[in-house]
């Protein structure tokens, strides 16, 4: 009876598989916002990226240069991801982009994005919510309205996200039926999949 169990729900879980391409382009759909946002204000802070870069920010050498590559690889990460097209190569530089931000950036802030409520951050931003709905309440109502405040703290928790989707793509690539890369495939036999 067991062994019937286990045998049926195997098959269900097998047959689920046909629709494991959902899994991967929801992968893309999601880190197309995320690497957007990045390029979009590399692009339209290009000096400010230069200055992060160099002294003063994170010391590189040859910051310009640092800044023009890493603008580069998120605009064409960014088109690439969005197409499914040559989605396991350009995995690999965004693998290294996403390991040097949580390198270069992220580390030293630990783990979380948001501050936990025992950071000094937190409990400075909970110090002004009071004093705020002491003396402006219809202002410490407004901010409330929606969501309550919260403390960022720059940690690691989201690059490594990414790195972890990265990894994904790069292993199984773009999916079938919603990528570039499973049409050019299919039409020029590109990649040996047995």
């Amino acid at each position: 009876m067991i062994k019937l169990l286990f045998s049926r729900i195997n098959l269900l879980l097998n047959r689920c598989k046909k629709f494991d391409f959902i899994a991967l382009l929801a992968i893309r759909l999601y880190l197309i916002p995320v690497i957007y946002t990045g390029a979009h204000s590399k692009v339209v802070g290009f000096s400010g990226t230069v200055t992060s870069f160099g002294e003063g920010g994170l010391n590189l050498p040859f910051p310009t240069l640092m800044a023009f590559m890493a603008t580069g690889t998120e605009i064409i990460g960014l088109i690439c991801i969005a197409l499914g097209l040559f989605t396991r190569i350009m995995s690999v530089p965004m693998i290294f982009m996403m390991s040097a931000a949580s390198a270069l950036v992220h580390w030293s802030n630990g783990w979380l994005v948001v501050a936990g409520k025992g950071a000094e951050s937190s409990m400075r931003l909970s110090s002004f919510m009071t004093w705020l709905g002491e003396n402006f309440p219809g202002r410490y109502n407004y901010l409330t309205e929606l969501a309550d405040p919260v403390m960022l703290n720059n940690g690691m928790e989201f690059p490594i996200t990414y790195f972890v989707m990265f990894m994904v793509l790069f292993f199984y690539g773009g999916g079938r039926y919603v990528s570039a890369d499973y049409w050019l495939n299919k039409r020029f036999k590109l990649i040996n999949n047995g």
